[in-house]
């Protein structure tokens, strides 16, 4: 089966082992799932493969593929967890293999009005907010970030000293003193991963399931359309605005949802500045500084 997969992906995973397979991976899961190809996602995400599929009976779909590091089994307890409440429905897996329900991928929630979009976001995170299952594979959220913890201070000069400092401090304040609450979290929720859908108007999509408090699931949606902010006059106090927006309306602690918003920015401006995407690092970055 000849195909190129997403420049996207090509630039975000290099040289890997994975990305020279993934053509007989795909020859491999098409078969293996009885499924008919209709073409590929493009540009797609940066750690997964995504292509429109039919079924056997002819039903639409969307095969993901996803390399080993990704943790696609994780991804899979969460879906079959939350079995199509809120989320995109899996309809098959295998290994580094999900066969899930087709959404209308050009029809995001970041298409909307930002004030609407909020609204959906609000709307549809609430309802994944799940106890997890009896014996789940999934990290706390205090696990995730230890390792982001250590890895954020070995880069800690591609960002100003003291923002790394208290993106650090707020970390260890909030793990120190944790929450209460273990819900089923998606981890890596935002505007872009919420689609439309025909059996609901909006379901999320590419889930990283972590365990643990509602606030650490909406520090991401916090700063999305930054570059929105950013070239704003007032953007500073419109970044403080959405975020005690977002707690008062799902009743989350302000300063809770401040710290790890601060923590997650600087986490993933860092990251972004490493691996050369200085534009999107330095906005991130600058609303970072703004909390």
């Amino acid at each position: 089966m000849g195909f190129e997969p997403p420049q996207r992906l090509v630039r975000a995973l290099g040289e890997s082992d994975w990305l020279g397979q993934l053509p007989k991976l795909l020859e491999e899961a098409v078969a293996r799932h009885g499924l008919n190809v209709e073409r590929v996602m493009a540009p797609g995400g940066r750690s997964s493969l995504v292509v429109l599929v039919r079924r056997q009976d002819g039903s639409p779909a969307a095969l993901k593929l996803v390399p080993p590091a990704a943790g696609s089994e994780r991804e899979r307890a969460a879906l079959e967890h939350w079995n199509g409440f809120g989320a995109v429905r899996l309809l098959g897996a295998s290994e580094g293999t999900l066969v899930l329900e087709r959404l209308h991928p050009e029809v995001s929630a970041r298409s909307l009005p930002e004030s609407k979009a909020l609204l959906e976001a609000t709307g549809t995170v609430r309802r994944l907010w799940v106890e997890p299952p009896a014996g789940h594979p999934f990290e706390s959220v205090a696990e995730r970030t230890e390792q982001q913890a250590g890895a954020l201070a070995a880069r800690a000069d591609s960002a100003p000293p003291a923002l790394v400092a208290a993106a650090l401090e707020a970390r260890e304040e909030l793990t120190a003193v944790p929450s209460p609450e273990r819900l089923l979290l998606h981890g890596n929720f935002r505007q872009s991963k919420i689609l439309g859908g025909d059996r609901s108007p909006w379901l999320a999509v590419g889930p990283e399931p972590v365990v643990g408090e509602r606030a650490y699931d909406l520090a991401r949606l916090a700063r999305d359309r930054v570059e929105d902010l950013i070239a704003t006059t007032a953007g500073a106090s419109a970044a403080r605005r959405r975020v005690n927006r977002l707690a008062d309306s799902l009743d989350v602690d302000p300063d809770r949802l401040r710290g790890w918003t601060l923590f997650r920015a600087v986490e993933s401006g860092t990251r972004a500045m490493v691996a050369g995407r200085v534009g999107e690092a330095e906005t991130t970055l600058e609303f970072a500084a703004w909390l």
